[in-house]
């Protein structure tokens, strides 16, 4: 007979540690419990709902990164029995745009922690003006908007924020590094955390080395080279240079992928394309397999219509952000208007010490007053001791005013008497003037009779001259050899006269002479006018012009980049900062080499002590010269066809 109570048997469980990138978790699972249902339990606990982007990390008996299966027993996957081995939830498939694909702000943030981890750490290549611009977004995300008030020097000093790899390479103190840092993190006033975090994200996306995991791997020809698995495809790269891939495969090329111990079998959607061959080292053929099926799911999951449960997601996130930027509209608004009652506070505060400022003045002033009156008191009274001086005095001046009246009339009287004896020598002066005037004109008038009457006589002496020529037979002497003695008064006009008429006469001739002059002149400007006006042909009378009327010069671009194209023209200022802060730093860089040594010598002893800082620095900024960043070379790489990129790849 069974008991009537039994008590039921105790499942075993075993503790688990899964830590993300800001938090630890500690759980009891079940001993049969799967990848799934711890993986679902993380989740669960931190709100995560786009689980497709991440997985467990762990590292397995054999030393091997590995991911947790979660169609698998936990137990049941060569994890480590020690108590203190954690499970990483990292981001496992990386988005291809964060802007359109990230949904929750809890996977914004998760990514956000693990791409800055990556960069901070140099697993992920950062040029220094980016990784100065990708530090202000992070300072902003950490500690909100710039306050100058609360900010004090070395604050950011303390702060993980750039890689060592950038502050080694630059003759930059930490102070140095701060106020450049600071002058962006105050540009990004008024941009929530979410907001910073997404920045970073685009920022970060751009970045040749963001998103893809390295696989060390061999051609036929047993080349050392490096898988990259990226949202995209794969890419295959050169052992010194894992910036700048060789040749690419997109994930709408591949069809299959298998591996047989050692060697991976690559084969194309294209049945006429031979097939992908390369070889891993042992144990990283699963891990290898795992992320090119998960990133090819993915990536046909993109090119898909949303599911009814990604749609949800979208629409409750839009509302929730819709939410947000009501409640941050309207804190921005209590905001303000705090900071106007603050202001204001602060000006009555001031007002309210300007008025006691005057009242202590006016205080001051009242009782200058009073002793200005006691002052002005004892003067009243002295000037009334000088009133009873100055009356008498004023007494004495009255009987000198009455002399001084009588005075006055007497000098009335002699002042009319001079004026009368003024008024009559003014007109005796008068007509002395007038008879003085018209003395004048007679003689003037005289003088013009005189000179009449001796030109009649002139004329009369040579007409008579001439009648006695015309009637004479040749006994009178020729007219020029008549004595001067028969016409004395020929010679007796007076001096001014005659210089009178010699002036008149010169200046007749010299008038004449002008006159010729000036027509000479004339004549010679109207010649000269005549040749100046003749016309001349102008050779230089067309102009060029560019021809910019083709209407397909800005129809170029294709369509597929058309919202890359527009995202970068609206950071123009950015891409000015960076170029700026490249230019400051290119200064500030530290030299190679040990000082450098001349010739071949030098260049070889250099390249030996190359680390892969600097050639991942060297090939970043042989790409910056050429202009080439990380889509344009990889849609360089897709211009020839499959087989022609495997034959490249086998010739490696």
């Amino acid at each position: 007979m069974m008991p009537p109570f039994r008590r039921k048997k105790a499942s075993k469980s075993f503790p688990v540690k899964v830590c993300t990138l800001d938090a630890e978790l500690e759980f009891n699972l079940e001993w049969r419990a799967t990848g799934r249902d711890l993986f679902d339990l993380v989740c669960r606990t931190i709100g995560l709902r786009e689980t497709w982007f991440f997985g467990l990390q762990f590292e397995d008996t054999k030393h091997f990164i590995s991911w947790l299966k979660l169609d698998k027993r936990v137990q049941d996957q060569c994890v480590s029995q020690m108590p203190g081995t954690p499970f990483m939830l990292l981001c496992k498939l990386y988005p291809e745009d964060v802007a359109e694909e990230l949904i929750q702000e809890v996977t914004q943030h998760l990514l956000f922690l693990q791409v800055k981890q990556a960069i901070l750490s140099m697993d992920i290549y950062c040029p220094p003006e980016a990784s100065v611009l990708l530090a202000s977004y992070a300072v902003q995300a950490k500690y909100g908007d710039y306050d100058e008030s609360a900010y004090k020097p070395g604050m950011l000093a303390s702060e993980d924020l750039l890689p060592q790899r950038v502050i080694d390479q630059y003759q930059m103190t930490p102070e140095m590094w701060e106020d450049r840092i600071k002058i962006w993190y105050a540009d990004h006033k008024g941009m929530s955390r979410d907001e910073a975090e997404m920045e970073y994200l685009k920022i970060a996306q751009d970045l040749d080395m963001y998103g893809v995991n390295y696989f060390a791997i061999n051609n036929k020809k047993e080349t050392d080279l490096y898988l990259g698995v990226t949202a995209l495809g794969l890419n295959i790269y050169e052992k010194d240079n894992k910036l700048t891939p060789k040749t690419t495969f997109p994930w709408s090329e591949i069809k299959h992928i298998s591996f047989d111990d050692k060697k991976f079998v690559i084969k194309f959607v294209d049945k006429s394309v031979t097939n992908f061959i390369f070889f891993s080292p042992k144990g990283m053929n699963k891990l290898i397999l795992d992320l090119c099926i998960g990133n090819h799911d993915l990536y046909m999951r993109r090119r898909k219509p949303d599911t009814m449960e990604v749609q949800q997601m979208k629409a409750q996130a839009k509302e929730e952000k819709q939410r947000r930027q009501i409640e941050r509209n309207k804190l921005a608004r209590e905001k303000q208007l705090r900071e106007a009652a603050e202001r204001e506070r602060g000006a009555m505060e001031q007002r309210l010490l300007h008025y006691q400022e005057e009242i202590r003045l006016a205080n001051d002033a009242l009782r200058r007053s009073e002793e200005t009156a006691e002052l002005l008191a004892e003067k009243g009274r002295v000037a009334e001791e000088e009133a009873s001086l100055l009356a008498q005095k004023a007494a004495d001046v009255e009987r000198e005013n009455a002399r001084l009246r009588l005075s006055a009339i007497k000098t009335e009287e002699e002042k009319v008497h001079l004026e009368r004896k003024t008024r009559e020598a003014e007109f005796l002066t008068a007509r002395l003037v007038e008879e003085s005037e018209k003395r004048a004109a007679e003689a003037e008038r005289l003088k013009a009779e005189l000179l009449a009457a001796r030109v009649a006589e002139k004329q009369a002496k040579e007409k008579l001259i001439n009648f006695l020529s015309r009637s004479s037979t040749g006994s009178l002497p020729p007219c020029s050899t008549v004595p001067s003695s028969l016409f004395p008064s020929t010679c007796s006009l007076p001096a001014e006269l005659g210089e009178g008429r010699g002036e008149g006469a010169a200046g007749a001739g010299v008038g004449a002479r002008d006159g010729g002059g000036g027509g000479g002149s004339a004549a010679e400007g109207a010649a000269g006018g005549a040749h100046n006006g003749a016309p001349e042909t102008d050779l230089n009378s067309y102009q060029l012009v560019p021809d910019d009327s083709d209407p397909h010069i800005h129809r170029l671009s294709l369509e597929i980049e058309k919202e890359r194209v527009e995202y970068l023209a609206k950071s123009q200022h950015l891409q000015r900062q960076l170029e700026s802060l490249r230019s400051e730093f290119s200064v500030l860089r530290v030299e190679r080499g040990g000082g450098g040594g001349g010739g071949e010598g030098g260049g070889a002893g250099r390249g030996g002590g190359e680390s892969l800082a600097d050639r991942l620095r060297d090939a970043h900024e042989a790409a910056a010269r050429a202009g080439a960043d990380k889509y344009s070379t990889l849609r360089r790489l897709k211009q020839g066809s499959a087989n022609t990129r495997v034959a490249f790849y086998e010739q490696l």
